[in-house]
């Protein structure tokens, strides 16, 4: 699958303002700066579609973006930024979870995760809690062009080794690198796949 068109179309931090057209939505999350805006501007080949920022947590509100006329691409908050504040990110994680368990028209949440870091507690307990609430998702490496082969397939390993203490199997894994577009076919594919 290709995206020819990605337009903007609202930014809102309550689920009720999301666009009511029911057309299927695709969530991206991650922690901060785990290359989410990167990602994203990857997949539909437009540069400043998601804004990328040296300073992480700069999306604070749930962002639709229309594709093609036909799918959203939503790019949620990023969680577990240290310097927000509490209040921000407790009034975050409040519509990032409502979002997550009300809409029913969202077909799977990617869930970023660095490739170049071991598995990391507050994704494990993330990934888990959509597990908990029977929401779909995958798992995303991202920056795979900056670490080796190997030292990429021994984080996967590790991933695979911590989730199989709580999964009978693991759910769908990508491995991605803005940098070099690798990923972006296996990802969209999946997506049109789901759209069929």
């Amino acid at each position: 699958m290709k995206i020819k068109d990605a337009v903007f179309v609202v930014s809102n931090s309550e689920v009720s303002k999301c666009p009511t057209d029911e057309k299927y939505e695709f969530a991206f999350i991650g922690r901060s700066n785990v290359g989410k805006s990167s990602l994203i501007n990857m997949l539909t080949g437009k540069k400043n579609l998601a804004k990328t920022s040296g300073t992480p947590g700069k999306t604070q509100l749930i962002n639709h973006f229309l594709i093609d006329e036909k799918w959203y691409l939503v790019d949620l908050p990023g969680y577990g930024y240290a310097k927000a504040s509490k209040t921000a990110r407790f009034k975050w994680e409040k519509f990032i979870s409502e979002y997550l368990t009300k809409r029913k028209n969202l077909m799977n949440t990617f869930v970023l995760l660095d490739a170049r870091l071991e598995p990391q507690q507050i994704d494990l307990e993330f990934m888990n809690w959509c597990g908990e609430k029977g929401l779909p998702f995958s798992m995303v490496f991202t920056k795979i062009d900056k670490l080796s082969s190997t030292a990429l397939q021994k984080n996967l390993a590790k991933y695979r080794k911590e989730m199989l203490k709580y999964w009978d199997e693991l759910p769908p894994v990508f491995t991605s690198s803005s940098e070099s577009g690798f990923g972006k076919e296996p990802i969209l594919n999946y997506i049109g796949a789901i759209l069929e």
